[in-house]
């Protein structure tokens, strides 16, 4: 059975923009005048800052940005993560500050911690919580968060999706493209993909590629990283498996509310996972109905998902545990210009 067929036909309205605009759809053509006016918008928007019209805060440690100039998920969690563990193993003290979308915090700056409740914090910071134990807090203004990290130690900053918060000056900007869709139909929104314009890559200081790229980008050195399966893990105790055998019975239901779907229901296939996979909206809010299916199966889902269906998820429910990878000369970069700022 294909992958095609096993996928769920019921996809998100925005989920299908988003492949067209991936895939080069024809029926977005009408909307690349509007492309082009949100292109020269950002652009005027990051003239502003650079000649000092809009005015940027500057923190007292070092700020690495990590984002992406394309919607959709690309693997900006996965490095955030993997440089907080770099870090703390080099002699730092990391903070992550985000935006905390889908997040509806009691008051800001909002420190998260593994047990905030999702909904306050929003997914992705939670998770972030979860997987690295650092610092976490979520804000919409980066700059007062920044503030309350440093206030309470951190030595260095990690802004998770922040390359377009311009308001915040950074030292290091990392830029991460998904390999196998690379930037689309290399239009602007809404006719494509694009926060930015393509040119706004050869500005960061490195770009990070999830797998192999399958489309040339407007630079001429590119890193690439690798998401690797590590284990599985039981949602309901939290106990870990190997990746294989399976610790689960086939068929299984498969759920993704994540920006690519079927980046993560290809890493099933790959595993030698069968079933229904089931895409869902990025930053899908559960509902009780949501993970309750006819077929009685093992639901399998991803860590971003796990935050938000403990107290929702059936019994033999399980999470896919997975971890970036970098090659030995991005470390030895990344270590040279971290020496060079100090």
């Amino acid at each position: 059975m294909t992958l095609a067929k096993k996928v769920s036909k019921k996809r998100p309205l925005a989920e299908r923009w988003l492949q067209g605009a991936y895939q080069g759809s024809r029926w977005l053509w009408p909307l690349k005048p509007l492309g082009s006016l949100y292109q020269w918008a950002m652009a005027r928007r990051e003239l502003a800052y650079q000649r000092g019209e809009k005015s940027a805060w500057k923190a007292s440690v070092p700020v690495i940005v990590v984002g992406n100039i394309t919607l959709g998920g690309t693997g900006k969690s996965p490095l955030v993560a993997w440089l907080s563990h770099w870090l703390v193993a080099q002699g730092w003290s990391p903070g992550i500050v985000t935006r905390g979308y889908g997040g509806a915090a009691p008051h800001y700056p909002f420190f998260v911690t593994a047990s905030t409740r999702v909904a306050e914090s929003g997914d992705e910071p939670l998770m972030l919580a979860q997987q690295t134990g650092l610092p976490v807090v979520a804000d919409p203004k980066r700059a007062r968060g920044v503030q309350a990290l440093v206030a309470m130690g951190c030595d260095i900053i990690l802004s998770d999706d922040g390359l377009q918060h311009l308001a915040l000056k950074r030292d290091i900007e990392l830029a991460v493209v998904d390999g196998a869709r690379g930037l689309g139909n290399g239009c602007c929104l809404p006719a494509g993909p694009l926060r930015e314009s393509p040119s706004r890559l050869k500005r960061v200081d490195a770009v990070i590629i999830n797998g192999e790229p399958l489309q040339s980008l407007p630079v001429d050195a590119v890193t690439c990283m690798q998401l690797a399966p590590r284990c599985w893990r039981r949602l309901d105790d939290g106990e870990r498996f190997p990746l294989a055998p399976l610790p689960f019975a086939l068929p299984v239901h498969a759920v993704a509310g994540i920006g690519n779907p079927e980046r993560f229901f290809r890493t099933l296939a790959g595993l030698g996972v069968e079933g229904d996979f089931h895409p869902l909206a990025d930053h899908q809010h559960y509902q009780h109905d949501a993970l309750n299916f006819k077929e009685v199966r093992p639901v399998i889902m991803t860590a971003k998902d796990a935050v938000k269906c403990n107290a929702l998820a059936p019994p033999n429910s399980w999470v896919l545990e997975v971890e970036a990878t970098l090659p030995p000369d991005f470390e030895h970069w990344l270590a040279a210009r971290l020496s060079a700022l100090s």
